[in-house]
């Protein structure tokens, strides 16, 4: 186990490059606007099954 911990910080030190602050902005903007379009996403097809759903029940029962 103390073999794995310390190949893993070697790897860590040698292998592993951080993307520079203008890319992590970047980044980081791409993230934030797909995120609201998946949001936006989800609540459309939850209002569209949701008023699906209650115009079934509404027809069901009268």
């Amino acid at each position: 186990m103390l073999t794995y911990i310390k190949e893993s910080v070697e790897e860590l030190r040698n292998n592993i490059t951080l993307p520079s602050r203008s890319e992590s902005s970047n980044l980081m903007v791409v993230v934030a606007v797909f995120s609201i379009l998946f949001a936006l996403a989800t609540w459309g097809v939850d209002t569209v099954f949701s008023n699906v759903i209650k115009l079934y029940f509404d027809y069901v029962l009268n």
